[in-house]
Formats: structure tokens, sequence, C-alpha cells
């Protein structure tokens, strides 16, 4: 890449770029504009891991593009309002004015573009097409997987913008829950017959880690026991974390989210020592609680205070005040922020470094969207903490996390095997809708939670698991929680592997009756999947159907000497174990007839 791309830029900027390489572009900054300026398209896709900097990239090649008279105006198109503005501030410090406020008419001379929402676009298509007609336009789209949000959204890009000279597409997450096509994304069939997104330029969160760019996130996981009511009147109890059915799952989980119980006062507890530990290497670290709703929300902060005896900033939409309350958060050094839906891409406050997912969100993308909010870099060394509830689907995100997706086209079709991200964009517009609204949800929730605790249960970290189950407030619970802020990734492994080795040899001289927890290694814990909870009942029900006709007994009869013996509930909410201990003992009846 040759100078003049980035010659009248700020030495500052981009101002947050790690150890000393402020004033120049990383290098896959470098590698992207130079992959352009070869190529000259007219359409580019540029997919970047949240937190690398596609904003210092867009705006460095738009920068380019005006001082060449390539094109002679910008629109940069975003998700949400305070988007808007945080574009319009990161292009004002070198030196491109974007009208943030603009909604119609002649623009002032003054700027060199706008800045607008997709939602903004959707209701005035023709007023951008006739911006783009009038004069030579770049146009940014920022998170450009929003324009498949709605059919609306998408035919309003491709008709405001289809004119337009350059199009320069950015996201950070390129797949989406749906088969809605993305405007301006060219997709190429594979050899499975599957079209798939694809990206001029990828440069994916496992690239970014190697090169110090952000973040290595270390997943805190937390189970305990919950109790519930059903709508039923029937209580059930069970551990989060053991194999149940979908719905079982859902229900303990929001248990646990149930400010009234005991798991998350216990992790936020426990997520406010790690943030103490992080604040010794990064003084003014802070943490966010992403809640499910308005009334959690409130409630967290209050227990937050309770814990730190400072108030927590509490964000509850997508408005101006919320807007505000982000930006002062940023600057203010405090220590916690509660959020129900302000966790969008580009939501920009690089100095959090802890969460708690407190949300029963599960899907892949809003994941990725959360946890990109802690993995932006200032400082080689930093590390992000990241606290789970012991679910399944989410152990598998956090397991993934570099695991690169393509906006797929297509979903193959196969009998009996569910699309595991094809269930979610309704909670996706749930989870970003503009206005909290009481819609009264809350009120025919299929139970009621009664109690639950907290224990601590794992460590997930670059595709693997360490540490053992134990109380809150344990030394072995502090010894994860005591991990240093600052340390390069493969430390971070190194010295999980040392503490986990610790705590299994301090576990083997403890009496058994002091051993009251699962005291397991977690590669020896695996939590199973809702599919595989499937294929042991099905491998039960075989067993069954063959007993039947060795024994002459009817299959219910079976089930319920199986369920007398064994005890448990029915097969439908057994555990694995259960499970696994009602196929062991056919086998053995079956074994005595022979």
């Amino acid at each position: 890449m040759s100078t003049p791309a980035s010659h009248h830029l700020s030495p500052a900027f981009p101002g947050r770029a790690p150890w000393g390489t402020a004033g120049k572009l990383r290098a896959w900054q470098e590698g992207a504009l130079s992959r352009y300026l070869q190529e000259q398209p007219r359409d580019f896709l540029a997919v970047a891991t949240p937190g690398a900097g596609k904003t210092t990239f867009a705006l460095t090649l738009a920068s380019w593009l005006l001082h060449h008279h390539v094109v002679q105006q910008i629109t940069v198109v975003a998700p949400t309002e305070h988007l808007k503005t945080q574009w319009a501030d990161a292009a004002a410090r070198i030196g491109i004015k974007l009208d943030p406020d603009y909604s119609a008419g002649p623009l002032s001379r003054e700027y060199h573009g706008v800045a607008v929402t997709y939602a903004g676009v959707g209701v005035r298509p023709m007023l951008h097409r006739n911006r783009c007609e009038q004069r030579k336009t770049l146009v940014i789209l920022d998170e450009i997987h929003h324009a498949g949000d709605s059919k609306s959204w998408g035919e309003a890009c491709l008709e405001a913008f289809e004119p337009a000279t350059r199009r320069l597409a950015l996201t950070g997450t390129p797949f989406r829950s749906d088969t809605n096509p993305i405007p301006f994304v060219v997709y190429e069939e594979g050899n499975d017959g599957i079209r798939r997104s694809s990206a001029d330029y990828t440069y994916g969160y496992g690239n970014a880690l190697a090169d110090g760019v952000v973040r290595p996130v270390i997943f805190l996981s937390y189970s305990g026991n919950m109790r519930w009511r059903t709508k039923a009147g029937d209580e059930i109890a069970a551990r989060l974390g053991e194999p149940m059915t979908k719905d079982a799952i859902s229900q303990a989980w929001r248990t646990a989210l149930d400010p009234r119980g005991d798991w998350m006062p216990n992790v936020l507890r426990a997520a406010d020592q790690r943030l103490t530990e992080v604040r010794k290497a990064i003084p003014d670290a802070g943490g966010l609680v992403i809640a499910s709703d308005q009334d959690s929300a409130r409630a967290y902060a209050k227990t937050v205070r309770e814990i730190t005896g400072t108030k927590a900033t509490v964000v509850l939409s997508d408005e101006a005040s919320a807007s505000k309350r982000i930006e002062e958060f940023a600057e203010d050094g405090s220590r916690w922020m509660v959020a129900v839906r302000m966790v969008s891409e580009g939501v920009d406050v690089p100095r959090l470094a802890v969460g708690v997912y407190a949300t029963t969100i599960s899907t892949p993308l809003f994941f990725a969207q959360a946890v990109g909010r802690f993995v932006r870099s200032r400082r080689r060394g930093e590390t992000a903490s990241v606290f789970l509830p012991t679910i399944p689907d989410l152990l598998g995100f956090a397991n993934e996390m570099e695991v690169e997706r393509d906006h797929v086209l297509d979903k193959p079709k196969k009998s009996g095997e569910e699309d595991p991200y094809a269930e979610s964009e309704k909670e996706m517009d749930e989870a970003n809708k503009e206005q909290d609204e009481d819609t009264g949800e809350q009120d025919t929730l299929p139970f009621e939670a009664l109690e639950s605790d907290a224990v601590f249960d794992r460590v997930l970290y670059d595709g693997a698991e360490f540490g053992m189950q134990a109380h809150p407030g344990s030394a072995e619970e502090q010894d994860y929680l005591g991990i240093p802020g600052l340390l390069e990734p493969d430390q971070v492994q190194i010295l999980l592997q040392r503490r986990q080795a610790r705590q299994i040899a301090h576990s083997r001289k403890k009496p058994d009756e002091e051993a009251d927890l699962l005291e397991m290694p977690a590669d020896r814990r695996p939590v199973v999947s809702h599919r595989e909870l499937l294929d042991l009942r099905k491998q039960l029900n075989t067993m069954v159907g063959a007993y039947v006709h060795q024994s002459g007994k009817p299959h219910g009869v079976i089930h319920t000497e199986l369920r007398r013996v064994c005890g448990g509930p029915p097969s439908a909410e057994a555990t694995a174990g259960q499970i696994r201990e009602r196929i062991k003992k056919v086998q053995e009846w079956a074994t005595r007839m022979r």
C-alpha cells in the first residue's frame, strides 16, 4: 500500500491502535486497502471480526476516494441511531464531515455526506437514489447483513443505492439465521449446491487474535440447582447443564436468570471480583451485564450496587438518552453497565473487559455480537472475561469463537435434522427493537421460578475446557477469578492448565464426605447436547422394543417398571444419566432371560 492513501490522516488516527501502531494502518487494513485499490471494484465486501477496525479501514478508503475525485460524496448506512453519531464522530477525526441528523432536502455544503439507518432508507429510498444520481457517491453499508432483516429493507437498499458509483459493504458477522439475500453481496454455489456469501477480504477472529488486534476471551461457565413450577402446577428441579428436553433447558435457564434467586447475585459477585482483578492491570476496565428485559436490568443494577457500593449505568433502549449514557460510561471509568438491547454491532466501549451473558437469546449471531463488545484491544496482553450459564448452545458458541461462517442462501433439508441457526430471527428482531415495550410476555410464561443457586462449573478458552465444579467463594473458584488481566494468549492456556492441575491435586486430598460437588475435570464432564439426548432416548426405546418381543410385555409396562426400579421422571424428562441407567437395566433383564 503506497502512502498517498493515508498520508493526510491525523497521526493519532486510529486513536486506539494498540501498542505503537498509531499513525499507520494495521496489516489487515493495509491488505484490504491494497486489494481494493488494485481491483477498483464497484462493490467490495470486507468481513472483519468485531474490534478489528472496520471503521478505520472504511474511512481511510473513503478519504482516498474523495481525495482522488473518484467520488464526490459519502453515504454511511448503519443499523442504529447510535451508530450514525458514532460514524460521524469517527469521520470528523480525519476531516470527513458527515451529517448524522439528515432527513431530507439539500445537504449543507460543509458536509461531505450523510449517516443514515437502514430503517431510514426503508422509509425514503427514492430520496437516497436521487442523491446518488445527482453526484458520484460512495455508499458504506455498515453491518450489511441488516439489509436482509426484512424484504422491504433489502428492496429499499437495492432501489436507493443501485446507481451509486462505489459500494463498500462491512460486517463482522456475515451470517444470518434466515435465507433472505443480502443486497450487493455475491453468492457462490459450492460443490454441495448450496450458495454462500463470498467476501472480497476476510479477517477473522483467529487471525486478529494471532496479530494481537483483539483480546483473547476467557469464558467462565456457572451451573447450579434450579427449581421451578410449571403452568400445570408441577414443581421441577434440575441442575443447569444436565441433559434435558429443550423446554426444560429453557425453563431452567430462565430460573437461573431470575433476579430473585441466588444464581444471578452469586454470578454478579464473581464477575465483579474478576473485574477487580482485571482493573489491577487495566485501571479503567468496565463490565457489562446483558439483560433480557427492563425489569431484570433494573434488578441486576440494584444487585450490582449492593455488591459494589456504586451505581451501575442502566441502558434500556436505543434512544438519544441511551446513546448519551453509553458515551458517558465509555469515558467515566465507572465499573458496571447493564443493558437490554444496546449490544448490537458497533457499540463502541473499548474499556469493556468483563461481561455477564444474562439473556435467554441463544443464537450464534447475537452471541457473536454480544461477545464482540469485549474483544476490542487497546494494548497488547489485555484479556476479556465473559460469564455464562452452563447452557449447551452457549458453550458450543464459545468453543467455536474462531469458526468463520458465511451467509448461507440455501438451507439443506435433511430428515430429522434441525438447522442450528434457523430458529432465531424473531429473537434477533426482539433483541434489537428500538423501543422497550411491556409486551405482557412475562405474564404468560409457562413456569414460575422458585429458587436457584450457582456453582462455578468450568472455564472455556480457545476451544478447550478447564476446571472442576466449585462453590461460590471457595478457594478453587477464586483461583480462576484471579487470573491476571494482562496475558498473552499462550500464557492464558498455560495458566489455566496449571490451575486445573492444582485444583485436581487439591481435590484428591479431600475426604470423600467433603466432596459434595461433582468434582471432575471439565474435559471429562461434557454437556450432552439436545440431539445426543434424543439419540439416548432412541436407544432406550430400541432396547425396550427388543425386550417387548423377548418378554411379551407391552412397552408401557416395561417403561413403568424401569421408572419404578431406577427412579426418575418419564423418559421425555429424564436426564442422560437416568436414561443410561434404564438402558443398562433393560440389558440386564434381557441377559437374564437368555
